[in-house]
């Protein structure tokens, strides 16, 4: 019998940037971060899972601060909600020169993943229990983030967002 894990899995993973993963201004590519991230998303998500799991959606990454030639980069990876077969992961991304001292948040996200069983079928996940304040809040707003991918991925009717329709009718009022 497989072990639950009543609450988030958390990781963290370090990377240098080296020659090959920087571009021509010798920055970090954003691909490989990308690849990177997924990676920390993925341990997370199969941590809290105890299962193979598969990247089911990326949402909205943006990147706030170029991350140097010789930085250490730090990803803080985090599963925020289960639903039935799938979870949603957060990740905070670091950027630190190690000489300098200097650090800068870099990149957060979301990613979701969907645990899969023999034949590549999804299987179910075990809860997850927020326990502080702010797991809390990650874990409330995740409902409306999934909302939002949903219909986005047009896999739901933005009328069928009750979430989603809750904050906007609470917002007018």
């Amino acid at each position: 019998m497989k072990e639950k894990f009543p609450q988030a899995s958390y990781i963290t993973m370090n990377e240098l940037v080296l020659p090959n993963d920087t571009n021509t201004l010798n920055n970090l590519m954003g691909g490989r971060l990308l690849h990177w991230m997924d990676i920390a998303a993925a341990i997370s998500a199969q941590k809290h899972c105890n299962n193979i799991v598969v990247t089911a959606s990326v949402d909205n990454v943006s990147f706030q601060h170029p991350i140097k030639l010789g930085d250490v980069v730090t990803i803080h990876a985090k599963v925020t909600r289960a639903f039935n077969t799938s979870v949603e992961v957060r990740l905070d991304v670091w950027a630190e020169n190690i000489p300098s001292g200097h650090r800068v948040k870099s990149n957060e996200a979301y990613y979701t993943f969907v645990a899969v069983g023999e034949g590549s079928k999804t299987i179910p996940v075990p809860a997850l229990i927020p326990q502080t304040d702010q797991e809390k809040e990650l874990f409330d707003g995740a409902l409306r983030r999934r909302q939002l991918r949903l219909i986005l991925g047009g896999k739901m009717k933005p009328d069928d967002a009750t979430e989603l329709k809750a904050l906007f009718t609470a917002a007018k009022q």
